[in-house]
This record gives C-alpha cells, sequence and structure tokens, in this order.
C-alpha cells in the first residue's frame, strides 16, 4: 500500500466519509480554503493510479467510491509509523504521548480497560 500525500490524504477521508459519489460532491465537502477542483480532480485521479479509488465515467463527470477501505490505510499507516518513530514499540508510543501530557491518567485507565476486555 503505497503512501498517501498530506492532499491525497484530505480527499480520501472525504470519500471514506461520503462513500459512493461524484468528484464535484466530494469537492463540496472540501470545505474552506477550497483546493482549485482542477487540482482536486487531479488527486482523485492519483489516487485512482495508486489503487485507492475506483472511477466510472458517466458522461461528464466521474462516480467515484473507495477501494480500500479506511480501516486498512489506518493500520498500515500506523505500523508504519510506529515501526519508523518508535522503535516498533506500541508500549514507546504510549509512553510518549504520556510524558507528552497528550494522555490523561482517564485516558490510560480506559485504553487499560480495553486491553482487558480483549483478554
Amino acid at each position: 500500500m503505497e503512501k498517501l500525500t498530506n492532499q491525497e490524504e484530505k480527499v480520501m477521508l472525504l470519500i471514506w466519509e461520503k462513500g459512493e459519489g461524484t468528484i464535484r460532491e466530494y469537492h463540496a465537502m472540501s470545505g474552506e480554503p477550497l483546493m482549485p477542483y482542477t487540482t482536486f480532480a487531479s488527486v482523485a485521479k492519483n489516487l485512482q493510479r495508486k489503487g485507492y479509488l475506483k472511477m466510472r465515467r458517466i458522461g461528464t463527470t466521474y462516480l467515484c467510491w473507495p477501494q480500500i477501505k479506511a480501516e486498512d490505510y489506518k493500520r498500515n499507516f500506523m505500523s508504519g509509523f510506529i515501526h519508523n518513530y518508535f522503535s516498533n514499540s506500541y508500549k514507546e508510543m504510549v509512553s510518549f504521548f504520556a510524558q507528552e501530557e497528550k494522555l490523561s491518567a482517564k485516558d490510560l485507565e480506559d485504553i487499560l480497560k480495553i486491553i482487558e476486555k480483549k483478554k
């Protein structure tokens, strides 16, 4: 799975949120500042080339739908992130965020409850 650029990821998040739709519909959802439509369409074409998106031409527009699930991308992205920045250690990642005060004691308790449920 090829990594997405920031622009590609923004477009893909809209596509995962809406599901099937046209480039014009996704573009309208993108909010301010609005990316130029031609740039948005080019990003969508790149996503198709990378295998993230399926497109079918209907008249003068394209109907699109995600080819890869958001959960699959998230799993793949996070695995690479943990590997590259935390020596493949989820413990190191959690410790980092706790030390940076991005995780509270309550958050850590909730994480422990989730882990205990899985056992």
